[in-house]
């Protein structure tokens, strides 16, 4: 099971956040630009590497706070909590 560091609440069991996905970078400011295939791939498959992802918690029984959180794939190893992205 995951900790995660709450910068408000301090470190609390995962059971208390909700998975929110990958921290997916920027929609393209031009999205006619982008394929149709590029596109779906943006809106609909998520990564999943091997090592570390970015990740957004929510803090559902808790103070209510996004969260940005690194996190191994492999070892679950936490390594950065921050609000917002």
């Amino acid at each position: 099971m995951l900790v995660l560091d709450c910068p408000f609440c301090g470190p609390r069991n995962e059971s208390e956040f909700a998975y929110g996905g990958p921290a997916l970078a920027p929609r393209p400011a031009d999205p006619s630009a982008v394929s149709d295939a590029d596109w779906v791939d943006w809106l609909t498959v998520p990564p999943n590497p091997m090592g570390e992802v970015e990740e957004r918690w929510w803090h559902l029984r808790g103070c209510g706070a996004w969260l940005t959180v690194r996190r191994h794939t492999v070892t679950h190893a936490v390594t950065e909590v921050r609000l917002g992205r």
